[in-house]
């Protein structure tokens, strides 16, 4: 009776085994090559998920202060004069229906100085406006310090500095003064900073009855603030500028405040973009080094695959151990490059206070690169090592 023989099959589980032997035979080389692939790896899921922690803290942001607050300047003419808005442009843009608040502020021709004994000339950056008393609500802004103009404090020598104006004056709490043109002026309140309209921030503001009777106000506002439902701001914005000035719509600008931040969000997916290429090129580099380890880990090891051809295993056997043996070692790196990644991600996220977001698929799309890399950096050592004569055993004799 005759048998067939035929080469013995390798279980998975002794072709792990059989891997990973040839990894922890050189140690140092593996955790050298691992860490290009884990810095790649890291930095591709890092940057994926700084960017949608980044995304999602400004999304929220955008849902707490609204996308629904349009403003409306002056401009100018034809001629290249600065027009302005009529004084009642308030009430002509509460007529409009979808409209829920309007409000206005206008800017005042002062120098604004810390005390009497500061020259004219060092007004520290800080200009000044008009405001009307429902500016505040109207912006969902709020008051870190004191309190907002009341409507007796409109009509006095009282004022709100944004926050940054506080700060290049000086100004840490309310009851201090400061000087505008000659007028001594209390200041009663310092804002938290006003995220939609920043410029604001390097404001000191006055009611508009105190502007006209200590500092020669018109009466013409310069901006006109307006909110109305999230459904109908287009078709608000389509009217507001004939709505405020009918025939000279064209010296009015419209603008979206909301529309600065959905722009950073866009130009930071740009960024993420360029970032997940360096760390592709990372990944790249690491893929090289994990061939290179396996090159010449064939190289070392011609004796030692001769010697197991020599006993019976088959060029696939070979060629299925040198696999293993990268796809491990790519493993590895990925596996601890994800890890990185996240961690990192999470650390930066608590320390900015944002909500951390590490995208599942970041992960898999990482640890799947990794794979492909192993077989791909694998494919020729292994192939190499399966070519191997088993005569090369004997050179060990």
């Amino acid at each position: 009776m005759t048998h067939d023989l035929r080469p013995a099959r390798l279980s998975p589980r002794d072709i792990l085994r059989v891997g990973a032997v040839g990894l922890r035979a050189r140690r140092a080389r593996v955790v050298l090559s691992a860490l290009g692939i884990a810095l790649g790896i890291a930095t591709m899921v890092a940057v994926v998920g700084l960017s949608e922690s980044s995304r999602a803290d400004l999304m929220a942001r955008l849902d707490r202060l609204g996308t629904n607050l349009l403003t409306a300047e002056a401009g100018k003419d034809p001629t290249g004069r600065p027009v302005k808005l009529p004084k009642n442009a308030v009430a002509m843009v509460e007529r409009i229906g979808p409209v829920q608040r309007a409000t206005a502020s206008a800017d005042i021709d002062t120098r604004i100085r810390r005390s009497d004994v500061v020259p004219e000339e060092r007004t520290a950056g800080v200009t000044a406006q008009a405001v009307r008393g429902d500016l505040l609500a109207a912006l969902g802004g709020e008051v870190a310090a004191g309190g907002w103009l009341t409507p007796a404090g409109e009509r006095l020598p009282t004022t709100v500095l944004g926050a940054v104006a506080a700060r290049r004056l000086g100004i840490t709490a309310p009851g201090e003064t400061i000087m505008m043109n000659d007028t001594r002026v209390a200041v009663v309140g310092i804002l938290e900073p006003i995220e939609l309209v920043p410029g604001l921030d390097r404001v000191a503001m006055v009611g508009f009855p105190a502007a006209e009777r200590y500092f020669g106000f018109d009466g013409h506002p310069t901006t006109v603030f307006e909110r109305s439902t999230d459904d109908s701001v287009m078709d608000v914005r389509a009217v507001l500028a004939r709505s405020i000035s009918p025939g000279d719509e064209a010296a009015i600008k419209v603008s979206r405040p909301s529309d600065a931040l959905a722009a950073k969000a866009a130009t930071d997916e740009g960024l993420t973009t360029l970032m997940l290429g360096l760390g592709a090129v990372a990944l790249l580099v690491g893929g090289v080094g994990v061939a290179n380890t396996m090159v010449v880990s064939v190289l070392e090891r011609r004796q030692e695959i001769g010697l197991r051809r020599s006993l019976g295993a088959t060029r696939g056997a070979i060629r299925i151990q040198f696999l293993t043996e990268s796809l491990l070692l790519s493993a590895l790196g990925g596996a601890t490059g994800a890890l990185l990644g996240a961690a990192a991600t999470y650390g930066f996220a608590r320390v900015q206070g944002w909500t951390a977001v590490v995208p599942p698929w970041s992960l898999a799309g990482g640890l799947g690169a990794t794979l492909l890399i192993g077989v791909t950096a694998g494919l020729y050592p292994a192939i190499r090592a399966s070519r191997v004569h088993p005569t090369v055993a004997l050179n060990a004799i």
